[in-house]
């Protein structure tokens, strides 16, 4: 059974906790300069359909939710959203249950604590994922704008760091809404698996 985690408060369409708890995960401050060139990573960008299912370390965790939706030094995300409202949000999918990921405190909020991958598992390589984030929004115009533009700054910082990413819109949707803590009017736009090569690539 899906056991949810109740201890925050939903303040201006976030998550957000009222305290840090041992569940949450307070990600290292992402590191903002060096890496590959975005030329480079340009180039390099792939989809890929192997995963190794070692766990990401916190750094490509903290690197990876940053870049998908995280606040600069001058407090503005890293995608263009429409009026700056930020009508986004990126859940992150593990083995030890689901978390919200709050930018203002580049932080994971644990929902839940069971182990629902599996309702991402309609290809067999999905099986060794070890991270899924899943994008959701409220506006049917452009919060998938928004996810696009998420999910290719993933996509860079993959190819950058030698990650493993793919963009998903196959898996079971309506299984997924029961275990997201959705808001009316909040929807699902689309998954990212993302995960380190297999050791024979």
């Amino acid at each position: 059974m899906l056991k949810f985690i109740s201890s925050g408060c939903l303040l201006g369409g976030l998550l957000m906790a009222s305290s840090v708890l041992a569940q949450d995960i307070i990600l290292p401050p992402a590191n903002r300069t060096g890496g590959m060139s975005l030329m480079q990573a340009i180039t390099e960008r792939r989809s890929h359909r192997s995963f190794s299912d070692r766990d990401l370390s916190l750094e490509d965790l903290s690197q990876i939710l940053y870049a998908a939706f995280g606040l600069s030094a001058s407090d503005k995300y890293t995608i263009p959203t429409s009026m700056g409202k930020g009508d986004l949000k990126v859940y992150a999918v593990r083995a030890d249950g689901i978390y919200a990921y709050i930018p203002q405190t580049h932080t994971l909020k644990q929902i839940a604590d069971t182990d629902v991958r599996s309702i991402f598992n309609t290809q067999d390589y999905m099986s060794t994922v070890p991270l899924i984030l899943v994008y959701t929004g409220t506006d049917k115009e452009n919060a998938p704008l928004h996810a696009g533009s998420a999910y290719q700054n993933v996509g860079l910082y993959a190819a950058s760091a030698g990650l493993n990413s793919v963009v998903r819109g196959y898996f079971d949707e309506a299984a997924l809404a029961q275990v997201l803590p959705l808001e009316p009017g909040e929807f699902i736009i689309v998954s990212q698996a993302v995960g380190y090569p297999t050791v024979d690539e």
